[in-house]
């Protein structure tokens, strides 16, 4: 059972968390995480891009030269792919670039990669995660605390006005609200910051 420090948000280690091995400890599955993150990604792309093949490209509905006798080849329209400002051929068209992962794969990936933060030293547990006015400032201040640099996932179950608009301008801080994580989010952070609160719920709904 992995046990972590629970910190305050000045820094100060107020005790111990025991998290659960079912969750925090589990045996990283480097395929299932890859697979997530590909799933992630694909369902974010919008699939708008789009070409007019030749049939959709405006004129060439006349004959550029007549058929036979002048030398060159017959050719029915100045639209044509080979023409410049003609069609495109097996060009993009909207499409849904959506992937589906089956729940249990999809949480056991989740487990994996917070296992995987848990393993490398990049989990920090504080005991509240609140600021009293809106306060940029304040918040770098606690990141500070807490060790908490580059890219910073904070995992937090109460979300306040004052809190949204204290950490939105701060490069490469996200702010989630938990159980919903990603997978790819977890990976990329160089650091993530939860509650203790966050840390109960992401046990309740990620055990097994």
């Amino acid at each position: 059972m992995p046990t972590i420090a629970l910190m305050s948000k000045n820094g100060q280690k107020v005790g111990d968390v025991d998290l659960r091995q079912d969750v925090f400890g589990v045996e990283p599955n480097m395929p299932l995480m890859h697979q997530a993150v590909v799933e992630e990604l694909a369902n974010l792309r919008s699939g708008t891009a789009d070409t007019k093949t030749r049939g959709d490209v405006a004129g060439g509905g006349k004959k550029p030269y007549r058929q036979k006798g002048t030398g060159r080849a017959r050719q029915g329209s100045i639209r044509a792919p080979h023409y410049p400002g003609g069609g495109t051929v097996f060009g993009p068209h909207p499409r849904s670039y959506e992937q589906r992962m089956p729940r249990k794969m999809r949480r056991a990936a989740l487990r994996s990669a917070i296992s995987t933060k848990v393993a490398g030293d990049q989990l920090v547990i504080v005991d509240e995660l609140t600021v009293d006015s809106i306060s940029t400032k304040a918040m770098v201040e606690i990141m500070k605390n807490l060790n908490a640099s580059g890219k910073v996932l904070i995992a937090i179950t109460d979300v306040t006005d004052e809190l949204i608009k204290s950490v939105r301008n701060i490069p490469g801080v996200m702010l989630r609200v938990a159980p919903a994580l990603s997978v790819s989010e977890l990976l990329d952070s160089d650091r993530v910051v939860m509650t203790k609160a966050a840390a109960q719920v992401v046990e309740e709904a990620f055990s097994k």
